[in-house]
């Protein structure tokens, strides 16, 4: 069985402006030393999956530094491999795209030299770690066109907004489809990820962009409901969705608890693979404490670090609280400065005696590069 993988780079820039003002979302750091399109790309080169594009739109500098030729991800093939696929690419790419759709419309041309059977597709917004041929494989079973991933979770009215919700029957075959269904309840959320034959793809590409149409859900999966057999896999690791700043702070909370971190982290032959940077052990001084935290290679820490993410080459001084924080690559916090619930963007410098709290449900933001 032949499997390819698409990944978009760039759809949900606009849910955390704050972060993706200097880079796409797949370029955003996470849990100390991965960017969140580590996730899909690692859960398909780790099933099997040994040709992925990357489709971008615009500020990519940072993913291209990241990605490269692919190597740390197994990528760099003379068959198959990464494939970054930039806006312009081709005649029929007239325009920026603006959703999942017009996206695939942009990579139409790589799609139809492809010779894989199956198509996986993944945003790049989210966190997980997904064994992608167990879905292929479902997908077969099933004798299914389409297969959509989904997780069951109980939702509140002000969630639901954002999300798709899958009505299944008793053979999981999903008969309706809700785009942000405004009320609470227990509903299984399309996560999207989603799989189907190649040259479907194709067709039903073709097709919709030919009569105008814009949205992958709405104008092409929800009217093809009763025509096209479309499944659901249900996906029951664990799932972090980056759709605002407080999601992204949370979700890189969740990786203090145990339990979610092997569910990412530990899993028997399937490593979260990132682009593998060559920095000595961190060093912890004399008036170091360490609680519940995450700290990636690279740091000097001789302050209190106490449930937060520090990522690498962050200098943390002496007398230095830094609790509840995400403190991105190479910042400095100053001698006796405190910072609670605080996201500091890479480079950014904090002074001596410096006091910063933001709220555990509404952390407190500095870009990248500021001096406070």
């Amino acid at each position: 069985m032949s499997i390819m993988g698409i990944v978009f780079s760039n759809l949900n820039d606009g849910n955390v402006s704050e972060l993706t003002e200097v880079r796409t979302m797949g370029s955003v750091p996470f849990c100390g030393r991965y960017r969140l399109i580590d996730f899909a790309l690692s859960s398909m080169v780790n099933s099997g999956i040994s040709k992925v594009g990357v489709i971008t739109k615009t500020n990519y500098q940072s993913l291209m530094d990241h990605l490269g030729s692919g190597k740390d991800w197994d990528l760099a093939r003379k068959n198959g491999g990464l494939f970054l696929l930039p806006p312009f690419g081709n005649k029929a790419s007239d325009r920026l795209y603006g959703s999942r759709l017009e996206a695939l419309k942009g990579a139409l041309h790589f799609i139809a030299r492809s010779t894989e059977e199956h198509v996986v597709m993944s945003d790049s917004d989210c966190i997980y770690n997904m064994d992608l041929k167990e879905v292929v494989d479902y997908h077969e079973e099933k004798m299914s066109d389409i297969t959509m991933v989904y997780r069951k979770k109980e939702t509140s009215y002000m969630e639901s907004k954002h999300i798709v919700s899958m009505e299944l029957n008793e053979n999981n075959r999903v008969v309706d489809i809700s785009i942000n269904p405004y009320k609470e309840g227990n509903f299984n959320q399309y996560i999207k990820v989603i799989v189907m034959k190649r040259q479907l793809l194709q067709q039903l590409v073709s097709e919709a962009i030919s009569h105008g149409k814009t949205e992958l859900e709405r104008d092409v999966i929800i009217p093809a409901l009763n025509i096209l057999s479309v499944y659901g896999y249900e996906y029951s690791g664990y799932y972090g969705r980056v759709e605002s700043l407080d999601s992204f702070y949370s979700a890189n909370m969740d990786m203090l608890e145990k339990e979610n971190r092997n569910s990412i982290f530990n899993i028997a032959n399937s490593s979260i693979h990132t682009k593998v940077k060559d920095s000595p052990p961190t060093m912890y001084g004399d008036n170091a404490h360490i609680e519940n935290s995450v700290i990636a290679d690279g740091c000097v820490i001789d302050g209190e670090v106490i449930n937060s993410i520090v990522f690498r080459g962050a200098r943390i001084a002496k007398g230095a609280v830094v609790k509840n924080c995400i403190v991105m690559q190479d910042n400095i916090i100053g001698s006796n400065a405190s910072l609670n619930a605080i996201i500091t963007d890479k480079n950014v410098v904090v002074r001596d005696k410096i006091v910063l709290s933001g709220s555990e449900n509404h952390p407190f933001f500095i870009r990248k590069g500021k001096i406070v």
